[in-house]
Order: C-alpha cells, then sequence, then structure tokens
C-alpha cells in the first residue's frame, strides 16, 4: 500500500512541476546560449572575431559565478517561487538588452549582467526539487529537468534561425530581433511562477491529503537521517573536500559542454554547406538525440542506484565525440560525430545532480549545490574562450576541440577516483512501482 502511495505522490508531483520547470529551464538555456546563433550574424556586423566572441560568451559565467551562492541562499530563506520569479523577470530583461550590443565591450558588459541575472536559477531548481522528490528518485526527476537544455536547441535552433532572416525589419538587424523575442517570453513565464510553483509540498493544494503527507513524512525522515548521521552543515558543506571534488568534476565537464554549446552553430556553418535557417534545423539532430539520452541514463541510474558510471560512461562518449569532430572533415560523419559529442556532453547531468543531492540537505544543500554549480560556471567561461582563442591563433577548430577532449577525460578520472574512495553515499534503487 505504501509503495503504491509513493508511486502515486511522485507520479502526481512530476505531472505537476516538472513540465512547467522544464519550460523554465529552455527559456533559461535559450537566452544563455542563443549567442552562438547571433553570431552567425553578429560577428560579421560589428567585426568580432573568434577571440572576441569566445571571451563575450563565455563572461557570461563569471557573473554568474559571483552571485550563485549568495542568490541561492537567500531562495532558501525567502521561497522559491518569489526568488525564481524575481531571477527570470531580471534576465529576460537583461537577454533583451542584448540588442544594444555594438562594441566589444558592451558585448562584455551586458553578457557579464545576463549572468548576474541569472545567478541562483539552475541551482535553486535543483534544491527546490528536494523538496519535492525523495533521494532515490531524484536522477530521473533531474534528468527530465535538464532534458530542457537538448530540447532548447531542438525548439531554438529553427527558431533562431528563422529570426536571423528579419534582418532590417524596422530598421534592426536579425540578431537584434533574436535577443528581443527571445528575451520577452522569460518576463511573461516569471511572472506566472508567482500562480504556479507552490513552495513545499505543504502548499500544495493539489495533492490529496494523504499523498501531502506522507511526501512530508518522508522527506522529513531523510532530514532527520542526514543529521543524525552523515548530514552536512552549510559551513561544513561550503569546506567539504566532496562538495569541492564534484565542483571540479562540474568544472571539467562544464567546459567541454558550453565549449560545444556556444560554438556549435559556427562548426556546422564552419563547413561552408548551410544558410542561417538550414544551421538551425541541423542542430536539432544532436540535441534530439541528446535529450533522449539523458532520460535513459537518468531512468537507469535510479533503476541501480548507481551515480559513478551513469556520469563517468558519457563523459567518455563525448570526449571520442570531440576527437572525432576534430579528424572528420565530411559532412555527414561531422553531424554524426557532433550528435554523438551532444550525447556525452549532457547525458551525465541527472547522475551528477542525484549525487549531493544524497548527503546535502537544507541550508546546507542551498549552499553546496551553489558552490558546486559556481565552480562548474568558471568551465563555462573556459570552455567557449578557450575554443575561440584558438580558433584565433590556429585558424582551425583542431587543436581546441582536442583539448575540450582532454578536460572530459580529466574529469572521468576524478570520478572514477571517487567511486573507488567510496566518498559519497550510495543512493539506494528506486522501488519498482
Amino acid at each position: 500500500m505504501t509503495a503504491d502511495l509513493a508511486a502515486t505522490a511522485v507520479a502526481r508531483v512530476s505531472r505537476r512541476l516538472i513540465p512547467f520547470l522544464f519550460l523554465l529551464y529552455i527559456l533559461n538555456f535559450l537566452d544563455r546560449v542563443n549567442v552562438g546563433f547571433a553570431a552567425l550574424e553578429m560577428n560579421k556586423d560589428l567585426g568580432f572575431g573568434p577571440a572576441v566572441y569566445g571571451f563575450g560568451a563565455g563572461v557570461f559565467f563569471l557573473g554568474y559565478c559571483l552571485f550563485e551562492v549568495p542568490s541561492n541562499l537567500v531562495l532558501y530563506r525567502v521561497g522559491a517561487r518569489r526568488w525564481i520569479a524575481r531571477i527570470m523577470v531580471s534576465w529576460g530583461l537583461a537577454a533583451s538588452a542584448m540588442i544594444l550590443v555594438h562594441t566589444a565591450w558592451s558585448f562584455y558588459v551586458l553578457r557579464f549582467t545576463l549572468g548576474v541575472a541569472e545567478a541562483g536559477f539552475f541551482p535553486g531548481i535543483i534544491f527546490y526539487l528536494t523538496y519535492w522528490y525523495p533521494a532515490r528518485e531524484r536522477a530521473r526527476a533531474y534528468a527530465w529537468f535538464l532534458a530542457a537544455i537538448p530540447i532548447s536547441g531542438v525548439i531554438g535552433g529553427p527558431v533562431s534561425g528563422a529570426l536571423l532572416g528579419l534582418d532590417g525589419v524596422l530598421g534592426m538587424q536579425g540578431w537584434q530581433w533574436l535577443f528581443l523575442l527571445e528575451g520577452i517570453p522569460s518576463v511573461i513565464v516569471g511572472l506566472l511562477v508567482l500562480v504556479w510553483l507552490p513552495d513545499r509540498p505543504r502548499d500544495a493544494r493539489w495533492l490529496p491529503a494523504a499523498e501531502r503527507d506522507w511526501l512530508e513524512a518522508t522527506l522529513l525522515a531523510e532530514r532527520v537521517h542526514h543529521s543524525a548521521g552523515h548530514g552536512v552543515s552549510l559551513r561544513k558543506a561550503l569546506g567539504n573536500p566532496v562538495v569541492w571534488s564534484l565542483g571540479i568534476i562540474y568544472f571539467l565537464l562544464i567546459v567541454g559542454l558550453y565549449g560545444f554549446a556556444l560554438w556549435l552553430p559556427q562548426l556546422i556553418k564552419a563547413t561552408g554547406e548551410f544558410t542561417n535557417l538550414e544551421v538551425g534545423v541541423i542542430t536539432t539532430i544532436p540535441y534530439a538525440v541528446a535529450a533522449v539520452g539523458m532520460v535513459l541514463v537518468g531512468r537507469r541510474s535510479d533503476r541501480t542506484g548507481e551515480r559513478y558510471l551513469h556520469l563517468a560512461f558519457p563523459a567518455v562518449v563525448g570526449a571520442a565525440g570531440f576527437i572525432m569532430v576534430a579528424r572528420i572533415g565530411s559532412t555527414g560523419p561531422l553531424l554524426a560525430a557532433l550528435t554523438l559529442t551532444a550525447f556525452g556532453v549532457l547525458a551525465w547531468l541527472g547522475p551528477f545532480w542525484a549525487l549531493p543531492t544524497a548527503f546535502l540537505k537544507e541550508q546546507a544543500a542551498a549552499g553546496g549545490i551553489a558552490l558546486i554549480n559556481s565552480v562548474g560556471a568558471v568551465g563555462g567561461f573556459v570552455g567557449p574562450y578557450l575554443l575561440g582563442a584558438v580558433k584565433q591563433r590556429t585558424g582551425s577548430f583542431t587543436w581546441g576541440l582536442l583539448t575540450l577532449a582532454g578536460f572530459l577525460v580529466a574529469a572521468v578520472v576524478i570520478v572514477l577516483w571517487l567511486r573507488r574512495a567510496g566518498s559519497v553515499m550510495r543512493t539506494e534503487p528506486a522501488e519498482p512501482a
């Protein structure tokens, strides 16, 4: 009976929350990486070389990194509903303001500002879901939520390519229309957060009393267990070597993810065979495959209770993909290699975020998750900048792509070391529904 109640409660929560959070993250990721599509025309219009673009694309993450931990601690105090709404409205306005870019410095400042505005959103959602899912159910929940990353590519690619075609309408460039029309929805949906998201199960009127009570009791029991045993306080979380190890792993993996995401349109365009609209359509292929892969890897990780190998395997695939992209010249095999890379740089996300939330609770979770994400955010600067700088110096993507592969291999080495050391608790497999 308890198993049926648990399955029903988790399923109801998933139906109510995950589609909406999925939409929020699509908007978030799209506003973060649409500069990759804008660059197809913006760089030429404003005279930006690969190094300028790479630095501007990556400097977003420095602003993001600086304000991550403070933002997530505020979320813990004021509640997810109000703070996530504030973040969305702020980043929507900042994303739309990208139409004002006219020099390299204005590009850097506006991207940095967008990073500050977005700070706290992603770790805030990861933390928010700990109030709704028992630990054994989280990899799947995170995988469904994080599948918004590749789906934003599936949706955003064709839309961005089409918006570039508005060049000259009302005296604005196509890339300006792209920033404006992709920023406004975040403001509108941010206001809907105030209506749709309850802070905790006890605030959810749409949950039957029995399911609400079961969720509250189960999650409270987990918090008590960790507080009495191996739970970690906020102060200890911020100085915990395991938290920092996970931060370093996340940094290495994020170098690959954003090096890929922010340069993908230009990697395809560099073949010289496609229009901007065709580039947008073609980018849907790698992202669609990655979305399916993310969900399957997250589901299997929860079923087995194993996190490390489900994290390491995609990273190895991603490294192989980068090497193949660097070595392949013809278009068909290149698209296959990009698809393999997309799976590799994304499918590890669900199992990864199930690790820190297994031993960090409450305020420690808010601070620890934000710290890990902050360290990783530096990788979001390094990846795009590194690829741009190497392209500027050598005239080719080859050595930059091989370097990104090296970052993923380094992450795998640390993951396997943590697995052997047993530094993070193993989550029990989910009960069969």
